[in-house]
C-alpha cells in the first residue's frame, strides 16, 4: 500500500476549547490509485489534506498513525516532515493561484525551490512537464501577475510534482475555475499519474461529477469522520449511506428539468465539532435514523472494497 491513514485525529485550537475537524479516520490509498474526497464544506476535507503535509499552528495532532510507503510520517513534527515534503508528499494548496511569489520570474522561482530541497533545476524535464499541461516556454520568463488563473493553477501543478512525489494532495484545485480549464486541470493531474510523475493521489473536491470521471475511489466524509468508501461508479450509481444518497439526488443531471426532477437538498445542519453529538453525527438530519443510531457506527466492508458506517446499510 501507497499510504495508510489509522485512526487519525486532528483538532483545532480554539478559545471556546478543541474543534473535532477530524475524529478517528482510517482509510488505505493504493499504489497508483485517485482517491476523490468528497463531503459538504466543514467536515474536514482539507483538514485531512494538510496533516498529511503540514499542520498549521492551529491544528494539534491528537492521535493516529500516517504510514506511506512503510515510512511513518511525523505529522506532528513541523520541523522533522521538511525532508518529506515535496520529495515524498506535496500538496497543491486550495488557493493555488496565489500562491506564486509575486515579485519572482516563474524560472527563478521554481530555481529556489529545487535549491532549498538540495536539487538543480532539470530544464528538459522542467519544460516536458509543461508541455504536458499546455503551458508554453515563455512562461518562465514571466511574473505570475502575468499569467492567467488557469495558467497559475497549472503552474503550480508542474511545479508541487516536479520531485516526483509518492503522494500528491490536490486540494479544492477546480473550485475557481471555468468549466473547460476544469477539464484541462483533471486532465493534467491524470495525466501525471499515467506518466508516474507521482504515484497515488487524494483530489478533495465538492464536485462529485468531475471526481467520477478523475477518480479511481471516492471516500465521503461527514462532521469529520468517514462515511462512505467504494469505487467511483458505486458511489454514484449504488450508494448504501444514506448521507450519500442525500448528497447525490441534490445534484443537478444535464438534460432534466426541473418539472421532471425537483432537486432536494439537505435538511438541517452539521452538527458542531466543537461538542459533537453522541452516535452517528448524521442521525439529526437522517430520514431513516433509528434507536440504534444513538450507538456510533463502525466502518463495516459490506462488499468487496465498499466500506460504509451506517447501522442500516
Amino acid at each position: 500500500m501507497s499510504l495508510q491513514v489509522s485512526e487519525l485525529k486532528v483538532y483545532y485550537r480554539t478559545l471556546k476549547g478543541e474543534v473535532r475537524a477530524l475524529d478517528g479516520m482510517s482509510f488505505e490509498l493504493a499504489d497508483g490509485e485517485i482517491i476523490g474526497l468528497v463531503g459538504e464544506s466543514g467536515c474536514g476535507k482539507s483538514t485531512l489534506g494538510k496533516s498529511l503535509i503540514r499542520m498549521d499552528s492551529r491544528m494539534h495532532h491528537v492521535g493516529g498513525r500516517v504510514v506511506l510507503d512503510g515510512k511513518e510520517l511525523p505529522i506532528a513534527d513541523d520541523r522533522r516532515m521538511n525532508e518529506f515534503r515535496f520529495k515524498e508528499v506535496s500538496l497543491i494548496p486550495q488557493y493555488a493561484m496565489s500562491a506564486l511569489n509575486p515579485t519572482r520570474k516563474l524560472r527563478r522561482m521554481v530555481t529556489e525551490l529545487l535549491k532549498s530541497r538540495g536539487t538543480a533545476v532539470d530544464t528538459a524535464e522542467l519544460e516536458r512537464r509543461m508541455d504536458q499541461v499546455g503551458l508554453p516556454r515563455e512562461v518562465l520568463d514571466r511574473y505570475p501577475i502575468e499569467l492567467s488563473g488557469g495558467m497559475k493553477q497549472r503552474m503550480v501543478m508542474v511545479i508541487s510534482t516536479l520531485l516526483d512525489p509518492s503522494l500528491l494532495i490536490a486540494d479544492e484545485v477546480t473550485s475557481a475555475l471555468d468549466v473547460s480549464t476544469q477539464k484541462a486541470v483533471a486532465r493534467a493531474l491524470l495525466g501525471f499519474r499515467d506518466s508516474g510523475y507521482v504515484k497515488s493521489m487524494i483530489f478533495v473536491t465538492h464536485d462529485i461529477a468531475l471526481t467520477h470521471h478523475i477518480a479511481d475511489t471516492i471516500m465521503v466524509m461527514y462532521a469529520g469522520k468517514l462515511a462512505e468508501k467504494a469505487s467511483a461508479d458505486v458511489i454514484v450509481k449504488a450508494p448504501r449511506h444514506p448521507y450519500t444518497r442525500l448528497l447525490i439526488d441534490s445534484l443537478p443531471e444535464v438534460g432534466v428539468r426541473y418539472a421532471e426532477r425537483r432537486l432536494e437538498g439537505i435538511a438541517g445542519s452539521p452538527p458542531s465539532l466543537l461538542h459533537p453529538p453522541a452516535g452517528c453525527r448524521f442521525r439529526d438530519r437522517c430520514p431513516i435514523a433509528g434507536e440504534e443510531c444513538a450507538e456510533d457506527p463502525p466502518v463495516v466492508e459490506i462488499a468487496p472494497a465498499h466500506h460504509v458506517a451506517c447501522w442500516k446499510a
